[in-house]
């Protein structure tokens, strides 16, 4: 697992899910669960969703070579040849 959030990236989750949560509990709503995603990704440093996309918000450091999840893309073991 691969970082590929990245610091703008996660601080804007975080804020996201903390909106959530507190319109959930002040409105007594079930969407204060649905801001546990970004909370989590934004902890964690790592989305699911990035990687079937081939997203990353890390840059070169947090997400190393070859994308998200690893093997780059057109089986060229991770090169760059996109």
């Amino acid at each position: 697992m691969k970082k590929n959030v990245g610091k703008v990236d996660a601080v804007i989750r975080t804020l996201i899910g903390l909106g959530l949560i507190v319109y959930g509990v002040a409105n007594k709503n079930w969407i204060g669960v649905v801001g546990l995603v970004p909370l989590l990704t934004a902890y964690f440093g790592f989305c699911p969703a990035y990687c079937p996309l081939g997203v990353s918000t890390a840059g070169k450091s947090g997400g190393g070579g070859g994308g998200c999840c690893g093997g780059g893309c057109g089986g060229d073991g991770g090169k760059g040849g996109c």
